[in-house]
């Protein structure tokens, strides 16, 4: 009996030690910064630690290697008088989509050096903020701000070959001054089926479906709200139930009042944390992968900042700015912005 109650114990501390994860104290990053001439860049796809896809501001879009070589680089145009400016960036595991802000919004499928347009709606208020595949790389969604009395939100059931808006009565009703942020391509994250999409604004909510998109819940967050360049700018959750949200004021960037909060059960509630201390407004936050969901980064325009114990406690370790952010593993990641792509490694 001592025997067997012995060999649990062992078998128990061994799985803890295995479980348990031993996150790391980060002062500095080392960063490489390659020039993308006359175009800002918001949305990014890291495919490996040596290429990431980028979408910017006067319609260009290609790769971007880690000795800063373009590769397959396009200029996409619409029109003489329009060059899109993508803030919206997807993969589904074979072709990107590309997705531009203002009036008219225009969603283009890049396969194979090509490109072919395969949305575009028009209207006064039309402005799409972020989109992204499902796992399946079947489904896709993007959102925007609302030009009725919801969010405008489009989705896909075939890989991004076809995409439809959904109709208001399908989705919860916005209060007038409620909109998101096109900052960096990450105030919308998806797991499985799930999607969770962050607003801000008037109020600053975030947006919930189980099932692709069909159907829809929201909730209230304690994130600063109620005036235009307030709310939630960025949002990623590890897994179903641990998830973190950050922005703040964009007009005030130096302000850390109420900008940062957690959920550990799926986004129903929220928590503030790191309330009035730094980090101040960012626009992209990203857990690191392999993390137990304690080691997190945040960008923007007041520089780089990271978390060992799941987003309480934060130290600056970069004073370069950047809009957004997205790892390959553990130790390598790509970010993105204004004339500018960088890389950095974790040594």
């Amino acid at each position: 009996m001592k025997r067997i109650a012995l060999l649990l114990l062992t078998f128990v501390s061994l799985y803890s030690c295995k479980e348990k994860h031993q996150s790391r104290t980060i002062k500095t990053i080392d960063i490489q910064e390659f020039n993308v001439i006359n175009s800002s860049i918001r949305a990014i796809h890291a495919l490996d630690t040596t290429k990431v896809f980028y979408a910017g501001s006067r319609g260009d879009v290609g790769f971007k290697t880690n000795e800063g070589v373009s590769l397959n680089a396009l200029n996409i145009t619409y029109s003489d008088s329009i060059l899109p400016h993508f803030r919206s960036l997807a993969f589904n595991g074979k072709d990107y989509f590309a997705l531009s802000i203002g009036n008219p919004a225009l969603l283009y499928k890049i396969a194979d050096g090509e490109y072919s347009m395969v949305y575009k709606e028009t209207h006064e208020k039309v402005f799409y903020d972020a989109m992204t595949f499902f796992d399946d790389n079947l489904h896709g969604i993007a959102v925007g701000d609302p030009t009725d009395s919801c969010a405008s939100i489009i989705l896909t059931a075939d890989g991004g070959e076809t995409w439809q808006k959904l109709p208001c009565e399908n989705l919860p009703v916005f209060e007038d001054g409620e909109a998101f942020f096109a900052a960096s391509n990450t105030n919308i994250k998806t797991i499985g089926s799930t999607v969770w999409i962050a607003s801000g604004g008037k109020k600053a909510r975030i947006l919930k479906s189980n099932d692709f998109g069909k159907t829809w819940q929201i909730y209230n967050t304690p994130i600063i709200q109620g005036d235009g360049p307030q709310g939630i700018y960025s949002i990623d959750f590890y897994d179903e139930n641990t998830g973190i949200i950050i922005g703040g004021n964009y007009s005030k960037p130096l302000e850390n009042k109420a900008n940062k909060a957690i959920t550990k059960d799926g986004g129903k509630t929220w928590t503030l944390v790191a309330n009035n201390e730094n980090p101040n407004y960012k626009s992209a936050i990203t857990y690191v992968p392999n993390s137990k969901g304690k080691e997190i980064f945040a960008v923007g325009k007041t520089g780089v900042s990271y978390s060992k114990d799941g987003g309480l406690i934060w130290v600056k370790v970069s004073n370069k700015s950047f809009y957004a952010i997205t790892f390959v593993d553990e130790n390598n990641a790509w970010l993105s912005g204004s004339n500018k792509i960088g890389k950095f490694r974790i040594k």
